[in-house]
């Protein structure tokens, strides 16, 4: 079993408040890492039909069976009884009494965010991040085995060959989950949607575009994208546009939660095969950007990343917004050191008078530019 980061935090926070709630992606060890952090509380699945009947024919009478708190586990799945742990955690003042997990994100649904504002601690638990996974000894000394094989815990932990477990990861998530969220009757066009977003990984979101190739209506299309998003598939990386006077894209890029699967949707086979596929670069930046992300998640944190680009074409890929200073990080998947890296960094340090630029790149050794600039392996990027 690999240990995950996030422990620390959930067991910090379950000091603090009387809720914490445990979000992330089907399969991502939320139920594992919540039962080794909470071993004496009553686990209660709510993907089993019992339980969930039970709680939501009887709210009440399903939480007086669990006076002293529990792990509620897949809690979208019976999001009624929220409402009624409302009044439980409002009388109490135990702490860490109720645990929650779901594979739905819960801040984005507006009812249940009303209902447990205040009264809930969250952390976002992603697929296995490169520092857990080196922790267990497992790192690869090849980025491209990271990136094809994702960082799924049944992929790292349990060694399915990734052609194996993603099919079946995708049919449960198309027929079982997105229907919880919304009723989308053509499930054939949404997978297909899904394929296609994966091949726009790194890409600034075009609605349009999608609503022309799956012959769907941009409403619908923007729809489906939020049901991505709210299951932890797809997220968008926003663009900076603050305190510049220039002509600013406005237009998220959109990025896989992990990359495993959107190697999978685009039909890429091994290892070899992505050395040499033409979205091999994005994936690459797409690997690196969820590392930094799992990071902040990790510590309890909500995102700080952006990009920025501006209407000439001039782009940084990551922008961090630490509140009182940007860094600007350029991520380069090639292996060879060349001056080209810098361009962007050269063209946004003339334009703030920033000079903390950092290059992130596929080689194995850390340099300092001719410029001054940090030059870091993806090696090192577990502590973004």
């Amino acid at each position: 079993m690999i240990e995950r980061l996030a422990k620390k935090k959930v067991l910090e926070l379950s000091s603090q408040f009387k809720s914490v709630a445990i979000m992330g992606p089907r399969q991502s060890g939320k139920t594992t890492l919540a039962k080794m952090c909470f071993p004496e509380q009553p686990y209660v699945s709510l993907e089993n039909p019992e339980n969930r009947n039970f709680a939501l024919a009887d709210p009440v009478g399903f939480l007086k069976k669990y006076p002293d708190g529990a792990v509620f586990d897949e809690i979208q799945r019976a999001p009624q009884i929220l409402s009624y742990l409302q009044q439980i955690l409002d009388e109490g003042n135990q702490k860490g009494k109720f645990i929650l997990t779901g594979s739905n994100n819960l801040l984005m649904l507006e009812q249940i965010t009303q209902t447990l504002a205040g009264r809930v601690a969250y952390v976002d638990l992603l697929p296995y991040s490169m520092e857990e996974v080196g922790r267990a000894r497992k790192l690869p000394t090849n980025v491209d085995e990271l990136i094809f094989n994702g960082g799924y815990p049944p992929i790292q932990s349990e060694n399915i060959p990734p052609g194996n477990w993603f099919p079946a990861y995708v049919r449960t998530y198309v027929e079982r989950d997105v229907r919880q969220i919304r009723n989308i009757e053509n499930l054939l066009i949404f997978e297909k949607l899904l394929s296609l977003c994966a091949g726009r990984v790194g890409q600034m979101l075009n609605f349009s575009n999608l609503a022309n190739e799956t012959g769907m209506d941009v409403k619908t299309v923007q729809a489906w994208v939020g049901v991505l998003q709210a299951s932890y598939i797809v997220y968008l990386l926003p663009p900076y546009f603050k305190n510049f006077n220039k002509r600013i894209v406005k237009t998220p890029k959109l990025y896989f939660y992990d990359t495993g699967l959107a190697s999978y949707l685009l039909q890429i086979q091994n290892t070899g095969m992505l050395a040499i596929h033409p979205y091999r670069g994005a994936l690459f930046e797409n690997f690196i950007i969820n590392e930094m992300l799992k990071n902040r998640y990790n510590q309890g944190k909500r995102s700080n990343l952006f990009y920025w680009q501006d209407h000439a074409g001039n782009e940084i890929d990551v922008l961090v917004d630490n509140g009182l200073e940007l860094k600007p990080y350029e991520i380069k998947s090639g292996q060879t050191m060349s001056s080209t890296y810098f361009k962007n960094l050269v063209y946004w340090e003339k334009l703030t008078g920033n000079s903390n630029g950092t290059v992130i790149y596929g080689g194995d050794d850390n340099h300092t530019g001719s410029k001054g600039y940090s030059i870091v392996s993806w090696k090192e990027v577990a502590g973004f």
